[in-house]
């Protein structure tokens, strides 16, 4: 798949997942370090926010405004996903009071291999939300064709409507 980084085309190591997907198994690392599997995830609805890189601001904005969200929907669990080493997050988080959702580390390139959103060009991942059901099957898909525009986060918000009771 290609997207726009840069007003460049740049390709994507493969065709994201669609809607109707297993989520595949990954890796990822929390703040402490410790390794978070794909399974672990799982369970209750999930909605994943990827960005390229949270020290710039689109990737601030999108990871703040799904924080916001994810305040409003406690039966739903948010990550951010970025390549971003732990501590850069963990640092980023404090200083944007980001508490409400879980940051997470794929420095080792698990997730974006696994769902073909890592940019080998620029070695960062392609910015892209996810929303999975408890059992792990993607109900949304959403890849920004630009890396550098926000998402639509009312489409993904309204997507989030099949989850109330």
């Amino acid at each position: 798949m290609e997207i726009v980084a840069n007003d460049v085309n740049v390709q994507l190591i493969g065709e994201p997942l669609a809607v109707g997907d297993p989520l595949p198994h990954f890796k990822v690392f929390n703040a402490d370090n410790s390794k978070v599997k794909m399974a672990e995830l799982t369970g209750r609805p999930l909605v994943i926010s990827v960005v390229p890189d949270l020290n710039t601001p689109v990737c601030s904005a999108q990871t703040r405004k799904f924080n916001l969200e994810a305040d409003q929907h406690s039966d739903i669990r948010f990550i951010t996903i970025s390549k971003n080493t732990p501590a850069e997050q963990a640092d980023w988080c404090a200083a944007e009071g980001v508490k409400n959702l879980t940051v997470l580390s794929d420095e080792e390139e698990s997730f974006g291999y696994a769902t073909k959103l890592l940019i080998p060009d620029l070695d960062v991942l392609a910015r892209a939300v996810y929303i999975m059901d408890a059992q792990g099957t993607v109900v949304y898909r959403q890849i920004v064709a630009n890396i550098g525009d926000e998402p639509d986060y009312a489409g993904a918000i309204a997507a989030l409507a099949q989850f109330q009771q």
